[in-house]
């Protein structure tokens, strides 16, 4: 139990500094901890190296019938690409996207419902 708990701290201190290495600040603790401060001493085991999770890209969705258009799909598919034009510029502006990525996936949860 003891050596799970050291692995975990670990990989939470690793995880800690990449993490102030990319962004530039450092992780703010949940309500429930009270302090969480690493010394790096001089000896000690190295952490053995985390494989990089892999994300496989999303699969295309289906293309409609042709046959039967629906006439709600045109208006949701325009609001759509404005709303994934609006995520783009907030990426290149380095704004937060994280309420246009949560549009984007409502309308595109209303596109597979109609």
């Amino acid at each position: 139990m003891e050596s799970r708990y050291r692995e975990l701290l670990t990989e939470a201190i690793q995880i800690s500094e990449e993490y102030r290495a990319d962004f530039g600040v450092a992780l703010k603790l949940p309500a429930g901890v009270a302090a969480f401060e690493f010394k790096a001493g001089g000896g000690g085991k190295k952490a053995k190296p985390i494989a990089p999770v892999v994300v496989a890209p999303a699969p295309a969705p289906p293309s409609p019938s042709p046959s039967a258009p629906n006439p709600k799909l045109g208006p949701l598919e325009r609001r759509l690409a404005a709303a994934r034009k609006k995520l783009e510029a907030a990426k290149a502006a380095g704004s937060p996207t994280k309420n246009l990525e949560d549009k984007i996936y409502e309308i595109e949860d209303e596109i597979r419902l109609a």
